[in-house]
């Protein structure tokens, strides 16, 4: 007797319709092939039960194991896929290949140790200029080993440039309590001065804006806002006595 709402049940394959058009949304049309993907996908909907029943462990209902094993047809060739794994003797080319521009820069500028790149010469400036995945023009290979040159000048006068920088603001934090982000200038009076004089020096690229960035990175001034939660913490570390080396 039917049933007094009048809705038929569900049949799986309609269920099963229903998750692929949400797993893999697209149009499943007859091709001119002898066996088009259309019929594939037929012949795998049509397996009897004895081969689910094998394969509920690993896929939890007869229903995933029919899903599991449509997708399967919809993948490239095992053939495609093997172009896709790198042979021994390209792992280090595939390796570099997953790296960021950042990690490219950081491994040619020597883990940016500031003696070797000071000593580099010519030949490794063209050669990282000529290098796409670090994306820098000459001019700024250039300028990059041109400020490790002066910071080891720099060095060489002051003992550290940590102690060459820190000496701008009597090595100590300069603390601020700033409410709105824009309060926070973009450059300050320290900034200036240190920027006008390290381009004395020979620095380049090293404007107040910059350099006030860099004061901020290296926690030259303390620029976070009073309700940010690193403002309490790095306040309780510059108010200590203590001398920067």
């Amino acid at each position: 007797m039917s049933s007094s709402s009048g809705s038929r049940p569900t049949s799986p394959r309609l269920k099963l319709s229903k998750h692929l058009k949400r797993i893999y949304p697209i149009g499943l049309q007859k091709s001119s092939s002898s066996l088009s993907l259309s019929s594939s996908l037929s012949l795998s909907l049509s397996e009897d039960n004895s081969n689910d029943s094998s394969s509920l462990n690993d896929f939890g209902s007869p229903i995933d194991h029919k899903i599991s094993l449509a997708l399967r047809l919809l993948a490239p060739p095992y053939g495609r896929r093997r172009e896709l794994v790198p042979s021994p003797k390209n792992v280090h080319e595939h390796n570099h290949a997953d790296m960021d521009p950042s990690e490219w820069k950081r491994e040619a500028f020597c883990g940016f140790d500031v003696s070797s790149v000071g000593k580099m010469g010519e030949k490794e400036i063209e050669e990282m200029s000529s290098n796409k995945a670090i994306m820098l023009a000459e001019s700024r290979v250039r300028c990059i080993v041109d400020n490790a040159k002066c910071i080891l000048k720099v060095v060489g006068e002051f003992g550290s440039f940590s102690n060459y920088i820190w000496s701008y603001v009597n090595h100590k934090p300069m603390i601020n309590r700033y409410k709105y982000p824009r309060n926070v200038p973009l450059r300050s009076p320290k900034a200036e001065a240190i920027s006008k004089d390290m381009l004395k020096r020979g620095f380049r690229f090293v404007g107040p804006v910059i350099v006030h960035s860099f004061m901020q990175a290296a926690g030259l001034t303390i620029d976070h806002l009073v309700d940010c939660y690193r403002h309490y913490e790095c306040v309780s570390l510059a108010e200590r006595p203590w001398r920067h080396i």
